[in-house]
């Protein structure tokens, strides 16, 4: 195993956190591989606004741990991997179910490692799109992710120098 849970444990995981939980959040399917994610937001009552559309926090919330989740299972225990900075576009409201989907190509994680190998920080950018029932985009959430070797597998600074 590569990190701590099992895509299928840390699904589970999720979907009983409380921030997911008591917001209709549901982590509906997480790759063996750490690759793909799809998250839904339930259209009930309590997770809509005065407006009777989805509430904004809530979508903003669907998008929170997700691309740091699969960086940590994608490149192991050897890095730290935060959720560094976020913005969203509210396009239109959303009044239905809402889905976002996120992948995690092997190219950005070959990227990460390359970038990070001497110990270096890396700060990938993810765009994220929410779409309703009629899969059409709600919202755009841009995501920056922090990630950096752990100090006890970075190079020393007399191998980078060399």
């Amino acid at each position: 195993m590569r990190w701590a849970f099992k895509p299928g444990v840390m699904r589970h995981l999720l979907n009983f956190w409380p921030p997911f939980f008591f917001s209709g959040i549901k982590v509906a399917e997480l790759s063996s591989d750490y690759r793909y994610c799809r998250v839904e937001l339930k259209s009930r009552p309590w997770t809509r606004n005065i407006n009777s559309s989805q509430f904004g926090g809530s979508m903003f919330a669907m998008t929170d741990p997700i691309y740091p989740l699969l960086l940590m299972g994608a490149l192991g225990k050897e890095y730290l991997v935060w959720d560094k900075q976020a913005d969203i576009n509210y396009i239109k409201p959303g009044y239905s179910r809402l889905t976002a989907e996120f992948w995690l190509s092997d190219e950005m994680v070959e990227q990460v490692k390359r970038e990070t190998d001497g110990g270096e920080k890396s700060f990938p950018q993810f765009l994220v799109h929410i779409k309703d029932t009629n899969n059409q985009v709600v919202c755009e959430v841009n995501r920056t992710v922090y990630i950096r070797k752990k100090p006890k597998y970075r190079a020393t600074e007399s191998a980078t120098k060399a």
